[in-house]
């Protein structure tokens, strides 16, 4: 786990929600609830945050 320092975490939000984010299982969790009703994650790679919403990771060509 990165284990981000709680200064990074406290202006980190959620680009669905706009909600606080929080660490959990490696990753990054929104604290509120999408518009599915599930919370969005985000993974950490290499201990930085990747904020991108959850449907363009599935299609790599709208990247």
């Amino acid at each position: 786990m990165a284990n981000l320092p709680q200064q990074l975490l406290a202006v980190l939000r959620c680009p669905v929600t706009g909600s606080e984010l929080v660490e959990e299982g490696g990753g990054l969790i929104s604290t509120a609830p999408g518009p599915d009703g599930a919370r969005p994650k985000y993974r950490l790679e290499e201990g930085i945050p990747v904020l991108l919403r959850p449907e363009l990771l599935d299609d790599p060509a709208r990247l």
